[in-house]
This record gives C-alpha cells, sequence and structure tokens, in this order.
C-alpha cells in the first residue's frame, strides 16, 4: 500500500465516528431543549420579574411605581430582616442535626435484604405523602395543653403550652419538619447504601472488623457525596418552609418561629407591600445559591469523583 493513502475501511470509520459523535450531540441537545425551555419559562422569567418588581411600590392590585432603591434601604435597615434570617438558619441548623444522623441509620437498617425491613421501609415513608397542613393541624390539636393528647393522657410532660414558648415552640417545628421529612432522606441512603460494593464489608469482616467499625471505616466514608446532596436538599427545604409553619405556630410566638418565607408572605399579602416581599426572595435565591455552592464546594468540584477513590 502507498505511504499516505488511508485504507476505504479507516476511511469509513473515521466519518461514521465524526457523524456519529455529531449526531449524539444534536440528540442531546434535542433531549435538553424542552427542560431548558420550561426553567426558563418558570424560573429565570419569574426570577427576573421579582428582582424588577423588588424596586417597584406595589399594594399587588394597583399601579406598579418605580421606586428605586427605597425598598432595599428600608428593608435592609429593619431589625425584623436579621431576626428572620437568624431564626430561619436556626431552624435549618437544627433540622439538619436532628434529620441527618437518623435518616443516615433508618437508611442503612432498611437497605438489609429481610423482607420485615421492606415492610417497614414502607411505613417510615407514609409521612411524607402526607400534606405538611395536615401534619401540622394533627400536631397542633395534639399539642393543644387543654384538649390535647397530654391532657387526654393525664400527662403532665406533655401537657404543656408547646406553641406558646419560643423555645418550646422552635423544638416543636424541628421535631414535625423532621418527622416529616426524615423519610425522603433515608430512602436517599437506602439507595446509597445498596450501592457499596458487598466485597469492602467482606474484607473488613475477614479483618476482623465488627458492624460498628464497619459502619464508621466504610459505610460513612462510602456516604460522603450522598450527605452532600442530602444537605442541599434540607438547606434547600428550610428556606422555603411556609406551610407548615403558618399553620402550626403563624410565625408565634413573639416572631420565634419567623423564618424568611412567613415574613415574605406576612408582609406581601398581609401588608400589601410587594416590593419588599419581592427583596426577600431575591434574598432567599442568594442564600440558596450560596449554600448550594459551599456544600459543593466541601463534597469536592470534581464531577467525576468516585465514592471508591478512598476505599
Amino acid at each position: 500500500m502507498a505511504a499516505g493513502v488511508v485504507p476505504p475501511t479507516a476511511r469509513r470509520r473515521s466519518g461514521g465516528t465524526g457523524s456519529g459523535g455529531a449526531g449524539s450531540s444534536g440528540a442531546v441537545a434535542l433531549l435538553v431543549l424542552p427542560a431548558l425551555v420550561a426553567f426558563t419559562a418558570f424560573g429565570i422569567i419569574p426570577l427576573i420579574g421579582v428582582v424588577v418588581l423588588s424596586f417597584t411600590t406595589w399594594d399587588g392590585i394597583g399601579t406598579i411605581t418605580p421606586a428605586g432603591f427605597a425598598n432595599w434601604a428600608t428593608l435592609l435597615s429593619d431589625p425584623q430582616l436579621p431576626h428572620a434570617l437568624g431564626v430561619t438558619f436556626l431552624i435549618m441548623v437544627l433540622c439538619w442535626l436532628v434529620q441527618t444522623p437518623l435518616s443516615i441509620l433508618i437508611g442503612v437498617f432498611i437497605s438489609g435484604q429481610q423482607r420485615y425491613r421492606g415492610v417497614l421501609a414502607v411505613l417510615y415513608f407514609v409521612p411524607l405523602l402526607l400534606s405538611s397542613a395536615a401534619i401540622a393541624i394533627a400536631y397542633k390539636a395534639l399539642l393543644d395543653p387543654n384538649f390535647g393528647l397530654g391532657a387526654g393522657l393525664g400527662l403532665q410532660l406533655l401537657a404543656q403550652n408547646w406553641l406558646g414558648e419560643p423555645g418550646l415552640a422552635v423544638g416543636v417545628v424541628v421535631f414535625v419538619v423532621s418527622w416529616q421529612f426524615i423519610p425522603f432522606h433515608s430512602l436517599i441512603y437506602q439507595g446509597a447504601v445498596r450501592q457499596i460494593p458487598v466485597s469492602l464489608f467482606e474484607a473488613a469482616t475477614i479483618d476482623g472488623a465488627g458492624r460498628v467499625r464497619q459502619f464508621f471505616s466504610i459505610t460513612l466514608p462510602q456516604l460522603k457525596y450522598t450527605i452532600i446532596t442530602s444537605s442541599t436538599l434540607m438547606a434547600a427545604g428550610s428556606l422555603t418552609f411556609f406551610d407548615l409553619i403558618f399553620v402550626l405556630t403563624a410565625g408565634g410566638p413573639s416572631d420565634a418561629t419567623r423564618v424568611l418565607a412567613l415574613d415574605m408572605y406576612l408582609r406581601g399579602f398581609r401588608g400589601n407591600l410587594m416590593g419588599p416581599a419581592s427583596m426577600i426572595a431575591v434574598i432567599l435565591v442568594v442564600v440558596g445559591l450560596v449554600i448550594a455552592l459551599a456544600l459543593r464546594r466541601i463534597g469536592g468540584t470534581d464531577p467525576n469523583a468516585s465514592q471508591l477513590e478512598g476505599a
């Protein structure tokens, strides 16, 4: 064969690969397009509208009047804003501290292959299927100091003013939120645990490691990226708590549970101040993005990293 002459088969392979690559890229772009259009229509455009609305004065009914930076200056000097932000972060941290260890333990437990664990997994998942408003109404009735569960059973420990004391009210909110959403995160951890190679546990067993040692030396390190994902979802969810807190405590007592999302609603729909309410919405988006990026940085920036690299 003469030098520099490419065989026909090689030419066909080369051309086929190139056209196939271009075709696959076009197919991927076509599949991504509907999601991009939906995200732009229901995410980007409303966000731009909220940002614009934050620089206006509007009561929700009348004419929208430009206000410049007056809304921002007024809201940023309002002591209610840092208070609501502090309550939001307090509930977020407490919910994370309660939900994460319990979700991991339940997820590890129900990841077994025994039949009874499958039944328990279904039972654990039931709270997530209930409405947050219905859960709040049920717990509000159960915790009533005069007609609730404690008074009915004659138990003084339960017959307290749970929703009338600031510290107790925050604790009740954290408990109810955790009770509802632990099943969701347990399901995430269950799937992650089942992805860990059994050979790791078999090797640890041969080396004489017990279940507790295997949990801390194998299971937890392998759940690193799952913990980051779960924590991101918890943080994002904590920023949008509204219906449960609104029904359960309405932000009280003494604004002890007035989180940013509830503060936004009260300012916008009760105070008819759509400009400041839109500002709080922008703040929620910014805080959520900062937390998500920080958690991503903690988990590592390599998208191709594997949990098994440190095994």
